[in-house]
């Protein structure tokens, strides 16, 4: 049985901030739907994304600030370009080096030019920190 991850749903504090970063970000906007004052969701889908993130009022007691989600690109300079054009603060690209036991971030490019090795990474008005990954050739399976 096949199974597929749809939604994610992310703490914002001010949902018109949020909705009209993701939407600078050009995000569609798929619904806004108010049930009162305790409740509100708003979907948003990033270009080319099967998946969509909920935020609003009602959804959820996570803290804003403490979601972490990854994004996907063929290009991250483009990507990352794009991104900064559009009003994010986009880090550096950077890759990391695990074969010292720990995870150590270094500046640039992987240097062999992995996919799934070199990352960038933004945040949102509620300091949800979003991670830029470049994936130029899948790994079997996925």
């Amino acid at each position: 049985m096949e199974v597929a991850v749809e939604v994610v749903v992310i703490p914002v504090e001010d949902v018109d901030r949020a909705l009209s970063f993701y939407q600078g970000l050009g995000w569609r906007l798929d619904a806004d739907y108010e049930a009162g004052p305790e409740f509100r969701i708003v979907q948003v889908t990033p270009p080319g994304s099967p998946c969509s993130v909920h935020f609003g009022r009602g959804l959820t007691t996570a803290e804003p600030g403490s979601a972490r989600a990854y994004l996907v690109a063929s290009d991250i300079e483009a990507a990352r370009a794009d991104l900064i054009g559009k009003g994010a603060d986009v880090s550096p690209v950077f890759h990391n080096v695990y074969d010292t036991g720990a995870e150590v971030r270094v500046d640039g490019r992987d240097p062999d030019g992995r996919s799934y090795a070199t990352y960038a990474s933004f945040t949102d008005p509620d300091a949800n920190v979003w991670t830029l990954q470049e994936v130029g050739e899948r790994a079997p399976g996925r």
